[in-house]
């Protein structure tokens, strides 16, 4: 009997780079993981996490790519240019009511 089989997916290169970065601090190869992550679909009879829409956060700088940050500073810039303000007081009540901040 065969002791591993093949498993093939298709993932964006920047999500692939971002958690092999992780797992890679956690000492954990790649195909690991999804063993890991195969195993607990077993364990727990379905997704071992909650597969919801997130609660509506602010996008994380951190985490993006440098296309993505440069395409977020652009679109401020054009606002800006265009003469597309907003009093600070006004953004503020609106991200705390959008984020519960």
């Amino acid at each position: 009997m065969q002791r591993t089989s093949n498993v093939f997916a298709r993932v964006e290169p920047e999500i692939k780079d971002q958690a092999e970065r992780i797992l890679n601090e956690l000492g954990i190869p790649m195909s690991n993981a999804i063993g890991l992550f195969l195993r607990q679909i077993i364990m727990q009879r379905g997704i071992p996490f909650d597969v919801k829409l997130p609660a509506r956060m602010p996008p994380a700088i951190g985490a993006m790519s440098a296309a993505a940050l440069n395409v977020e500073l652009q679109k401020g810039y054009d606002d800006i240019c265009a003469g597309r303000l907003h009093d600070l007081d006004d953004v503020v009540a609106e991200m705390q009511e959008d984020y519960n901040a």
